[in-house]
């Protein structure tokens, strides 16, 4: 097992405490504001900004600063950090897309679509969470916000 899997938020380089911190807890405010959100397509949108918030928060644990000169997404350098949440990165991945087009008008979600990316974010921040030995935060509402169609 490689020693990156197993290590927890660290001061340095690779992730400053402080920021670490400040990205999970960033995300799990985007899901609360997801919870309450009006529309499935805020809903949606702001449930993936959580999920991107969580990766974030593990780069931020695990990796150096980069020099690289084209930027890459959070998604796309997750699976070479956390090889265990490859799956969620090209769910997150494909998310990602659909909100682009959801902002774009191109695409619609239904509150079904919306709060199953809520609970998969919700998923997601608590397993990241499990990677860094941190512990699980306190569950979300049981109940979202009723949003009509759309």
């Amino acid at each position: 097992m490689s020693t990156t899997t197993t290590q927890a938020p660290a001061a340095g380089p690779g992730g400053p405490v402080g920021t670490v911190l400040d990205l999970l807890e960033r995300s799990r405010g985007g899901l609360l504001v997801a919870c309450h959100s009006s529309t499935a397509s805020e809903r949606y949108t702001q449930a993936h900004l959580a999920a991107l918030r969580a990766g974030a928060a593990l780069l931020a644990a695990r990796s150096a600063p980069s020099r690289r000169a084209r930027p890459r997404s959070v998604w796309e350098v997750l699976p070479t950090v956390a090889p265990e949440l490859t799956e969620w990165a090209v769910f997150f991945a494909e998310s990602g897309r659909r909100r682009l087009a959801l902002e774009r008008g191109s695409t619609a979600v239904t509150a079904r679509d919306a709060d199953d990316l809520v609970r998969a974010g919700e998923r997601f921040l608590e397993l990241v969470r499990g990677t860094l030995h941190l512990p699980c935060g306190s569950p979300l509402p049981a109940e979202l916000t009723p949003v009509g169609r759309g």
